[in-house]
């Protein structure tokens, strides 16, 4: 018998499961926005045998986190680029 996400207990804070809309919440972007990310493979999901989108925290924390490591990354380069013209 197929378990029923929506009944579906979390063990501990770190395993709650998002829909898309609550991720797009948690991230501060649109829906939309969350499914483009989504389906370009930017942030982790699975589906649900319905074939609705499900975050868990970990996959939506480590999305922010990689972000936050781009725009250092990228700050750090700029920084070098200028360094460099001048």
């Amino acid at each position: 018998m197929p378990v029923s996400l929506s009944h579906v207990q979390p063990t501990n804070e770190r395993q709650l499961i998002f829909t898309s809309s609550e991720a797009a919440h948690y991230l501060g972007v649109s829906l939309a926005t969350v499914r483009r990310w989504t389906d370009a493979g930017h942030i982790g999901c699975y589906r649900t045998p319905g074939g609705q989108r499900r975050f868990s925290r970990d996959q939506l924390d480590d999305f922010i986190a990689s972000m936050h490591h781009e725009r250092s990354a990228r700050r750090s380069t700029d920084s070098h680029r200028s360094a460099r013209v001048a």
